[in-house]
């Protein structure tokens, strides 16, 4: 007499409470990154074997990070249910609110590299150009992180009087200005330089400071004051 086939629920389950397992006693590095998506799928989709979804999905987008980061409408697109496109969203929101914690009420520049991971997390795999304004006080502390322009970096898309009369209402007394290249490619562009400089002019006589004007890649990142462009 053959044996009856195992359930597919029940092998599932039994491979999700071992993934389960190693989670909670390895902690974050105890599963790799088709793991990590693998587990998270299987909370949106309970009764599926989502390990074929999770590998499908990393090699679709190109790695965990563009995953996560990706538009809720390139995930449709993905074949993705709403569940688990928010899934991901909430995977993304947690991982960008634990970065953000470590530079909220500390001196930025004292603490760089922890600014350096929040932007990477947030804008190196974006596939459209943001641009975003740091709004620091006088201990140069954070007081406010603002999305200001998608799209491309031009004059149509950043408006100078539009940063320096944010500045002036939260009472800014320096800014650093932020925006990702989606080629990679963090190498300031010539138009980069301009806005750079047309800011510092602009913000100079109000005696705001533009601390820096940094450019993220899946590369890396440039700081034009390190370039020496500021």
């Amino acid at each position: 007499m053959n044996s009856a086939s195992p359930d597919p629920a029940i092998d599932a389950s039994g491979h999700r409470a071992r993934l389960r397992r190693r989670l909670i006693e390895g902690g974050p590095e105890a599963l790799l990154d088709h793991e990590l998506v693998e587990y998270l799928l299987a909370l949106a989709i309970p009764r599926r074997d989502t390990k074929p979804m999770a590998r499908r999905l990393l090699a679709e987008f190109g790695g965990l990070g563009p995953l996560l980061s990706a538009d809720p409408e390139s995930l449709a697109r993905a074949e993705l249910s709403d569940g688990v496109i928010a899934a991901l969203k909430i995977a993304e929101a947690s991982a960008l609110r634990l970065l953000r914690s470590e530079i909220a009420d500390r001196p930025i520049l004292t603490n760089w590299q922890a600014l350096a991971d929040y932007l990477h997390a947030d804008m190196a795999h974006r596939l459209v150009e943001r641009v975003r304004v740091l709004h620091l006080n006088t201990k140069n502390a954070l007081i406010r992180d603002e999305l200001v322009s998608e799209g491309s970096v031009d004059q149509a898309a950043v408006h100078v009087r539009e940063i320096v009369r944010r500045a002036l209402e939260l009472g800014s007394a320096a800014l650093i200005l932020v925006h990702n290249h989606p080629s990679g490619d963090p190498e300031p562009s010539r138009q980069d330089i301009i806005l750079t400089r047309e800011l510092m002019s602009a913000l100079k006589p109000l005696g705001i400071s533009l601390h820096d004007h940094v450019v993220v890649g899946v590369k890396g990142q440039a700081s034009l004051r390190s370039l020496g462009l500021i």
